[in-house]
């Protein structure tokens, strides 16, 4: 109740108290009734046979769990004015869309937290204190595993050489939770590159941010692009909607919530730093570094009917966890939200949470049927030349371990990862409901 308490609800400036049921049940009817029994029930249960101390809290007050918990019926029975005089020129803006979109909106979408009082910590932008200032860029004259510095910064992180090689794209027919767009198997060749060790961190999408952010909203951008002015240089962020860190930690935790456009405008901000050739990488690159030259679902020893949670015995009696959770921060150890990088082993090529943590972009157009489309010997495929989403790889904190298999192919979803920015145009930069992805980077190799 302490945190009901310290909550902008409890005792406001109105001087009204809202209570739990206020938010917690429907305010009448019978829906009311079968909510309060229903949870009495689910409470009773809790009581007898859960100990509170096991309860994930900062899990269960997240958006997704919390819609299970709080009634839009009761948020619009409180506040039957959502245009008061002291509305914010950004509150006005979100409440106009939410007016807008009032049957698929939910008010928690944007105040999840008023209910119950969140230390959150300050929203800081700013690159910290500089430790050792780079002057130059890492000089590279062979193949081999390498320390990139950004100039003008303090940020290095290391890069991985991925050997030339050949590997066999996809999933057989008979693997465990293989979904039809992981076929057919195909034996694909790859040329040697580098590949980031872990994701891209906070601490270099800061450094982006710092040196290329600019004020104004994402509209501003547009305007100027349609009207035919040159933006200067590289053009990064504007300011984040909301936290985009989401309060877990900056630093060395991996960066999150930025679009794909934003990590692709990242590796030519990169690249123009440091005179080499950033990007992201294709898929078959992913899966290539992913795999270290393995051929089964994991890089490590097992079975996906191991270690999911889908199987029915694994669901009742839960699965043994003892070697993925060396491995992979998913959804059975994360207390769902994203880890430092030094909480797992690394695959056999060294890379660092390929597998969990966060989904990784890669720069292909997602489609169903492209496998089918390569030929055995293939070079380096690239993926379609257009379509509506990118491919996304890897799973994150919130995966089972069934979508964290090498050949678990994803794509990302502009419209649901957009859909409570309220912004128009929305954000070019930034995700307002998707928290769980980033990227990292690949260095390409010119053999001269």
């Amino acid at each position: 109740t302490l945190s009901w308490k310290q909550s902008t609800h409890y005792d406001n400036k109105a001087g009204i108290i809202v209570n739990c049921v206020d938010c917690h049940l429907p305010p009448e009817g019978i829906d009311y009734v079968y909510a309060k029994a229903v949870t009495g029930m689910r409470d009773v249960y809790g009581k007898v046979f859960k100990d509170s101390a096991d309860f994930n809290w900062s899990q269960k007050s997240q958006l997704e769990f919390a819609k299970a918990h709080v009634y839009k019926a009761s948020c619009i029975h409180c506040h039957t004015n959502i245009f008061p005089r002291q509305l914010s020129q950004k509150g006005g803006d979100a409440h106009v869309y939410y007016d807008q979109n009032k049957e698929t909106m939910r008010c928690i979408n944007c105040h999840l937290h008023v209910g119950h009082f969140i230390e959150k910590p300050e929203e800081d932008l700013s690159v910290p204190e500089m430790k050792k200032l780079y002057t130059a860029a890492a000089v590279v004259d062979s193949f081999k595993n390498f320390t990139e510095t950004i100039p003008n910064s303090y940020i290095y992180f290391n890069m991985v050489a991925i050997p030339k090689g050949e590997f066999t794209i996809g999933s057989p027919i008979d693997e465990e939770f293989r979904q039809d767009d992981e076929g057919p198997q195909k034996k694909i060749k790859i040329d040697p590159f580098w590949i980031g060790e872990i994701e891209v961190t906070w601490d270099e999408y800061q450094q982006f941010m710092k040196e290329t952010g600019k004020e104004g909203r994402s509209e501003d951008q547009y305007a100027m692009i349609a009207s035919g002015k040159k933006l200067d240089g590289i053009t990064g962020p504007t300011p984040p909607y909301g936290n985009p860190g989401q309060g877990w930690g900056k630093g060395k935790f991996p960066a999150i919530t930025m679009t794909h456009f934003a990590a692709t405008v990242y590796c030519e901000w990169l690249s123009e730093k440091t005179g080499k050739k950033y990007r992201l990488p294709t898929e078959a690159e992913w899966e290539y570094a992913c795999r270290g030259n393995k051929s089964g679902a994991y890089f490590f020893e097992g079975d996906p009917d191991d270690y999911s949670s889908e199987t029915f015995l694994n669901n009742i009696f839960g699965a043994d966890t003892s070697i993925i959770n060396s491995y992979l921060i998913y959804k059975e150890n994360s207390g769902f939200r994203t880890h430092l990088p030094n909480k797992v082993k690394a695959n056999p090529f060294g890379l660092k949470n390929m597998l969990g943590n966060v989904k990784e972009f890669c720069s292909d157009f997602y489609s169903e049927n492209i496998y089918s489309t390569y030929t055995d010997g293939q070079l380096n495929p690239k993926g379609p030349s257009a379509g509506d989403e990118k491919v996304v790889r890897g799973g994150s904190f919130k995966s089972d371990a069934a979508d964290l298999r090498i050949a678990a192919r994803d794509r990302t979803n502009l419209k649901g990862w957009m859909f409570t920015d309220p912004q128009v145009p929305k954000s070019r930069w930034w995700y307002s409901d998707c928290k769980d992805v980033g990227f990292r980077v690949v260095c390409e190799f010119e053999n001269k």
